[in-house]
Formats: C-alpha cells, sequence, structure tokens
C-alpha cells in the first residue's frame, strides 16, 4: 500500500525538465567513467543489489542518492570516476518465485533487473550503464566457477561432512551466519540441523589476516568490532585429557586453572560422545543431544540461558594429576571452539559455576586474589587472573606465568601446547537450490573428485525449469541431462556435482569485474584493476558486517596471494547508510507491511530533484531517518524559490560593489565543499538554503550585477549534484552556458574572503543580558573585557559595585560583580 503523497501546485516543470535532459544526457553517455590520465582516478560504489520483484522504495534512495550526488561533486572536482550499477541476480526468492508461477528464474531476473534499473535512471542515479554487470549471466558465473577452481587449486576448497542448518520452507542449507535467533533469515521458518557431505572454503586458513586487515580500513568501528567478535580469536592452551584410552584435547584460555577442573564437557556435536556413552547414559544423551540440534549457537551461548547437559557415564584421565575427570555433555558447549570440548572450572567460570551447581558437581578453587592466598567466596566464580593456590608444583604463581609453565610442562610431556583458537568456521558454499552458480565439479567412479577443466567452463545452468526433488537435494539432481556427464580425465561416465555456490560467492569479487566487464578471456583486466581498485568509498547497510563484506576480503586476500591484483583488502573506506523508515508504522518499508512509498509516486508529485535533495535533507547520512510527506514540501519551496531567483536576478538594478555579499558566496562554496567531502549532505542542503534565502532577502540591497551573476553561477555549481534537472536549465538556458553543467567545474573559494571582518559580541553583568556589540572579528580576550568594561548598559548594571571577573568564552562576555 502507498502512503497519500502531496502534490504541491506546479512552479517549476519539473515533469518537463526530466523529459527535456534525460534523453539528452543518455545520448550524450554523460555519465561514462573517465579515462583521462592527467585525472586521478576514485572509485564509488554501492552495495551489490538483489533485485527483488518489489523494485525499489524511498527507502533505497537512502543508499543510492548520496553515492550519486559524490560521485557528480568528484567528477566536477576533476576525478574519473567509476560509478557503476549491476545485479546479483542470483538466489532463492528468484528460485521460489519462479517454482511458485511455473517460470524460468532467469526470465523474472531480466524483468525484475530491467524494472530497478527504470527506477535508478527515474531518480537520476549516474551510473555508468555501458559496465551493467549481472552475477547470472553465464559470462559472468564462469569466472565465479573459475575462482572455485583456483580455490580447489590452494588448497582451499574442500568437501567435509558436518552438521548443517536446514530450512524446511527454503529447502536449502544455510550458512550459520544465515540462522537468526533458529529462524532463517529469508523465510522466518524454524530451521533444524542435518548431517550432510557439503563444500567449503577454508576461510579459517586466513584468520589472523582477516584480523589485521582491520587495521588498515576506514570502517566504522562498529563493522570492525562485529568482524573481530565473529573471528573471535582467542589465546590459550590445548589441553589432552585421555578417555576410553582415546586423547581428549580441550581449549581453555586459562591454563592455570588445570587443577581446578572437576568436570569435561562436551559439545553434543562432539564425534566421542557416541563412542564414550554408556549404555545406562545412552538414553539421557541422546535427548539432550537431541535438544541441543534445535538451539543456534548463539541461543546455546547465552549468559542468560539455564545450561543443561548430562553425564557420559565415563570418566577421563587429568594429564598432571591422574585423577578420574567425569565427562559431560553440555549444550552451552559449541562444536566449532576450539576442540568442541572444555575443561570445566566451576571456581573459575561464571558458565561452568551454574552448571556446576545445578548438577551438584564439585567446585575446586585454584586461583585466589593477588596477594591473597584464600579463595574468593564460595557464592560466585573468582574469574580474574590472581595467584595460584591448591595447583602442586604452580601454587604461589602469578596467573600468568603458571599458565604458561602449565602450557610448556605439558608440550614436554606431549599433553599439550600454546595455540590459538577462533570461533568462526570455515565457510560453508554449498546450497541444495538451482538459481546460484553450479560448482564446477564431477564426480567419477573410477577418478573421484574431478574438476571442470576451464576451457570447459561455464558450467551452465540448463534451460529447464526448477522443480523441487522434495528430498533435500537442489532441483538440479532431477534432471537427468544435465547431471549426467563425461569424466574430464578417463572419458567415462560422471556426474555432475548438483549443489550451486552460496551467492555469496558471486559478491566476494564483482567490483574487480567492474574495471573492465567485457573481458572474454579473463575475469578482469589487471591493468584496468591496478588503476581503479581497491574500492575507494563502499557504501551499504551494516546487516552484510560478517557475510558479504567478511567474504569479500577472504577472496580478496586469496586473489592477492595468487599473483592476480596487487592489494589485499577490497573497500578502503566504508559507509553505512541509516534506514528511511515508513510514515505508515515508522517501520522498515516492505511490501508485506504494506508501509511503502515508491520513488515513482514521489517522482511523479514532486520531481527527481526534490526527491534526492529530501533524502539527503532528513538527517545524517549514518542515521536512521523518518520519510515524511510534509517534510518534502519545504524541499519544494527551496527550488522554487531558487528557480525564481534565477530567472530573476537579471533584472536587478545594478549598484555598488559588496564585500558581505561576496564573502557570503565563498562562505557557502567552503562550507558545501566541507560537507560534500565528509558525506554530511543533511547539512549541505541546509547551507545552500541557507544562501538561497540570504540571496532572496539581497534582492532589495543594490548589488553589483556581476556579483549577482557570480552568485547564481556558483549557487547552481553546488547545488547540481544534488538536483540535477532544475541545475542543468539553468545553466544552459537561463546563465547561457554551453556545456553540461555536470561537466563543469566545481566552483572554488578564497580562504581569506570567508573570514568575518565583524562579529557581534553579547555581553552580560552577572549572567543577565545587557547588550550587544559588534567588533573586529580578530579582537582578543582583552579586548573583549575593556569593551565590555566601557560600554554603558554594563556600567550601568555594575552600578558602583566591584567586579571581581570578567570571563570571555567565545563571543559571550559575563562581568561578575560581588
Amino acid at each position: 500500500m502507498s502512503t497519500n503523497v502531496k502534490t504541491r501546485a506546479a512552479r517549476v516543470p519539473f515533469a518537463e525538465l526530466e523529459a527535456k535532459w534525460r534523453p539528452r544526457w543518455q545520448a550524450e553517455d554523460l555519465y561514462r567513467t573517465g579515462d583521462d590520465p592527467a585525472r586521478p582516478n576514485i572509485t564509488i560504489l554501492d552495495y551489490f543489489p538483489y533485485p527483488s520483484g518489489d523494485g525499489l522504495s524511498v527507502g533505497h534512495c537512502r543508499n543510492y542518492v548520496p553515492t550519486c550526488v559524490s560521485a557528480r561533486f568528484h567528477r566536477m572536482r576533476g576525478y574519473n570516476v567509476l560509478h557503476p550499477m549491476g545485479w546479483d541476480a542470483f538466489g532463492l526468492p528468484a528460485e521460489n518465485y519462479a517454482i511458485a508461477h511455473g517460470i524460468h528464474p532467469a526470465e523474472t531476473t531480466r524483468r525484475f533487473a530491467a524494472n530497478y534499473k527504470r527506477q535508478l535512471q527515474l531518480v537520476e542515479c549516474s551510473y555508468d550503464w555501458s559496465r551493467e554487470i549481472n552475477s547470472s549471466d553465464p559470462d559472468y558465473y564462469r569466472w565465479t566457477q573459475w575462482f572455485f577452481l583456483l580455490l580447489y587449486r590452494r588448497g582451499l576448497a574442500y568437501r567435509g561432512v558436518g552438521n548443517q542448518w536446514w530450512c524446511p520452507q527454503c529447502r536449502t542449507i544455510l550458512a550459520n551466519e544465515q540462522v537468526e535467533d533458529g529462524h532463517c533469515w529469508r523465510c522466518d521458518s524454524v530451521v533444524t540441523r542435518v548431517e550432510l557431505e557439503q563444500w567449503y572454503f577454508r576461510i579459517t586458513d586466513y584468520a589472523e589476516r582477516l584480523l589485521a586487515g582491520l587495521d588498515t580500513v576506514d570502517w566504522p568501528e562498529r563493522i570492525k568490532t562485529m568482524q573481530r567478535q565473529w573471528i573471535g580469536r582467542s589465546e590459550g592452551a590445548e589441553v589432552v585429557f585421555t578417555v576410553a584410552g582415546r586423547p581428549l584435547p580441550v581449549f581453555t584460555t586459562r591454563a592455570d586453572t588445570l587443577y581446578g577442573a572437576t568436570f569435561l564437557a562436551l559439545a553434543p556435536e562432539h564425534p566421542l560422545v557416541a563412542r564414550i556413552t554408556t549404555a545406562e547414559q545412552a538414553g539421557a544423551v541422546a535427548a539432550t543431544v537431541t535438544a541441543a540440534r534445535r538451539m543456534t549457537e548463539i541461543d546455546r551461548a547465552a549468559a542468560d540461558r539455564e545450561k543443561t547437559g548430562v553425564f557420559t557415564g565415563t570418566y577421563a584421565t587429568h594429564p598432571l594429576t591422574g585423577a578420574p575427570v567425569p565427562v559431560w555433555v553440555a549444550d552451552y558447549v559449541l562444536a566449532g571452539y576450539g576442540a568442541g570440548a572444555i575443561m570445566a572450572v566451576p571456581a573459575h567460570d561464571a558458565r561452568d559455576f551454574a552448571f556446576a551447581r545445578r548438577y551438584g558437581l564439585p567446585v575446586v578453587a585454584v586461583v585466589a586474589p593477588a596477594g591473597d592466598n584464600a579463595p574468593a567466596g564460595p557464592d560466585a566464580p573468582f574469574e580474574d587472573p590472581g595467584t595460584v593456590i591448591n595447583s602442586g608444583p604452580y601454587s604461589g604463581l602469578p596467573s600468568a606465568e603458571a599458565a604458561a609453565r602449565i602450557a610448556a610442562d605439558l608440550a614436554a610431556r606431549g599433553q599439550g601446547q600454546a595455540t590459538v583458537s577462533y570461533r568462526f568456521h570455515d565457510w560453508l558454499i554449498s546450497r541444495q537450490r538451482y538459481w546460484g552458480a553450479p560448482i564446477p565439479i564431477v564426480y567419477c567412479d573410477a577418478c573421484g573428485i574431478v574438476p571442470v577443466p576451464e576451457e570447459q567452463l561455464p558450467v551452465r545452468l540448463p534451460d529447464d525449469r526448477p522443480r523441487p526433488t522434495g528430498d533435500g537435494r537442489s532441483p538440479l539432481a532431477g534432471i537427468a541431462s544435465w547431471v549426467n556427464t563425461t569424466c574430464p580425465d578417463c572419458g567415462g561416465p560422471a556426474r555432475r556435482e548438483t549443489d550451486t555456490m552460496d551467492g555469496f560467492a558471486c559478491s566476494s569479487w564483482y567490483f574487480l569485474r567492474y574495471a573492465s566487464p567485457h573481458e572474454a578471456a579473463r575475469p578482469f583486466d589487471p591493468a584496468a584493476v591496478a588503476a581503479w581498485l581497491p574500492v575507494d568509498v563502499y557504501v551499504g547497510g551494516a546487516e552484510h558486517a560478517v557475510m558479504h563484506l567478511l567474504y569479500a576480503r577472504f577472496w580478496t586476500k586469496v586473489f592477492h596471494d595468487a599473483g592476480l591484483i596487487d592489494f589485499d583488502e577490497p573497500f578502503t573506506q566504508l559507509r553505512n547508510q541509516g534506514m528511511l523508515l515508513s510514515p505508515v508504522d515508522g517501520q522498515k518499508m516492505s511490501k508485506s507491511r504494506r508501509n511503502v512509498v515508491t520513488p515513482d509516486e514521489v517522482v511523479a508529485a514532486h520531481g527527481a530533484d526534490a526527491l534526492r535533495a529530501y533524502v539527503l535533507f532528513l538527517g545524517p547520512f549514518d542515521a536512521n531517518a523518518l520519510w515524511d510527506d510534509r517534510g518534502i514540501v519545504g524541499v519544494d519551496r527551496f527550488l522554487e524559490r531558487y528557480w525564481r531567483l534565477a530567472h530573476e536576478f537579471a533584472t536587478l538594478p545594478d549598484g555598488p560593489f559588496s564585500v558581505a555579499f561576496e564573502r557570503a558566496r565563498h562562505a557557502a562554496i567552503a562550507r558545501v565543499t566541507a560537507d560534500m567531502e565528509r558525506f554530511r549532505f543533511n547539512t549541505a542542503v541546509a547551507a545552500l538554503m541557507e544562501y538561497t534565502n540570504a540571496l532572496f532577502a539581497a534582492r532589495r540591497q543594490p548589488v553589483a550585477a556581476a556579483q549577482w551573476r557570480a552568485a547564481i553561477r556558483s549557487l547552481t555549481l553546488l547545488l547540481a549534484p544534488i538536483a540535477p534537472f532544475i541545475t542543468e536549465e539553468i545553466w544552459r538556458e537561463v546563465l547561457g552556458e554551453p556545456e553540461s553543467i555536470h561537466r563543469a567545474a566545481w566552483p572554488v573559494w578564497d580562504e581569506a574572503m570567508t573570514v568575518e571582518e565583524q562579529v557581534t559580541v553579547v555581553v552580560q553583568v552577572n549572567g543577565k543580558l545587557r547588550d550587544r556589540l559588534t567588533t573586529a572579528a580578530d579582537s582578543d580576550a582583552a579586548a573583549l573585557r575593556a569593551l565590555a568594561l566601557a560600554n554603558s548598559r554594563v556600567q550601568a548594571a555594575i552600578d558602583g559595585r566591584a567586579v571581581r571577573d570578567v570571563i570571555v568564552a567565545g563571543r559571550l562576555v559575563n562581568v561578575v560583580t560581588t
């Protein structure tokens, strides 16, 4: 449902201007990427959008309009600007839509992408459409497959068995990052665990470099923090216990507490659970494992959730004391952390303490507060480092020294070592769906796993419409003519891999393709990539902090290591836009909520220029804002005032040169330039409004005609990136300029002209206003004190009392009496 967009009285013929200039700009190829070697290059890029059937809302303009304005600004400042657009077109929604409507997803993808493009052009986003790419184009996903083979050859792509999240509604496997509170991120269905053999990328091999690289990029700190927490680096020690004659390694960050381990806890998914559980405990253990499989790792690890578990019936042997240690299964232990097993020290860990209290397990203190040989109280764990106690030869040592010595002694005995553990897992890239890039692997009974030769790429999707198999396999598995193939090695019969790649594979390298999108013999031209990449300014939402942004960084580092590129971070600067919320309910705009305002209806009522200016004016770029139909009326009035002023200035009477008038022009240029550089578009629009109002008021004063022309010319140039249509009309038809304003040079200012000659100073006596004084802008504090004390109104207020102090704070002087 659309909200009611109020139509204003048409004073500026926006529809006529758009119909006049848009086709001319397209014919002139106005936004083609510059290639002047004398100019610097800059790449300004939006996140790779998925073209849904819903089309764009004005909320999307919160992202696309600011990057367009920045691209236009930099073009005018003399840069070659790469500002392209394309489509992250693979995905489950397109496949489900195609299945429901009996059509091929390629057809709907073309239709939806064309609608997105139409809307972006409606808003006049200045993309170089000659570089448009589509991830579902075989000429594109050929190279996604080529990169898969690169990872495979480098040992970074492998097939493994694991417990995976399964969405019964979408009928596909999900990565950990795609499960939110036990629900599918797309359809919100409750997910379950299944064991499957699938393909993974070894992103964990790059953990340290992914962490270190965050210190080299200009990103919001919260995004860096989210990635660091997701990677979850922990320094500690591996300690090897023995259970049923088998080694059982556990990871701990507190080796100094080893003597306080009163039980071991295994993750329900740990492979030893089934092997060591006694017959008497089998039923209880099975119930605990089943219950844990229904929960996400986030839920299981939540600090405020009651921990549950069960005894396996088996004991392990302590590596230093030889004492028996009971082995439990506990749901708060995660398979992906360390070795999926922990030594539980209830006296010094809150989760272990709560678990031990619930099940009556011993609590043995082995660390006391520093300088104290007595343990902390029995009612809560002491989790800080301190002095080690009750720990044999290590008693009396500080925690850090004890931990280091224990790790060294374990290593000498072959029962452990100092090590580092990570919270995140390898990237699961297999998806049981049709509409994705096919994994270029075949299976041969004689040769095993065989990669498809590069010369046979792309492995194309079939023309058959997707039909669910009903058994969890990809719809591709049901197309025998596609599955059955020939082994590239032996020529015998073989079967294609029927899983497709996670869509994030396609978006992990697309930015490289923009440098040379029409390359046929290679994924990109290295010289073009060297000229344009890494991306200078990357703009999108924070929701992909631990998915797309992390995966793209990983792939970039792999490409760097393979010698394909000379940088290993893809995005130099990252900016996250705030959400534009619906006026209907204050929520994110969504077709399912029936709260969408479309750019189509706003442009029809107010014009593209007003939409663009209002989206920018709503608030700081990175803050959420509420769309308000009433607010855009103020932007209408601003543009109409500019329009009227630009048409009237030539009729104003000529007058003398005005220094104040000139200072206002230079100050406006300086202010808007600074705001544009810092993505402060809301204050840039505010500055333009203020300057327009000042010029409007100045019509009543005699000002030189040449100054008026310079003022309107500067105002038009400053406004051009924001309101392209109205400024082009004024530039070409009123000011008589021969070339497009969007190819004109950005105005410059004289810093000396931005400095005020005189300022107004507020004077108080004991905090009460007494007068306002005009004085030289460079007056120092002593001069201001003297000026205030000499003022007649101040003297009357003092009334003979002694002056205790004269406080000068900027343009405020406060005289304090006794």
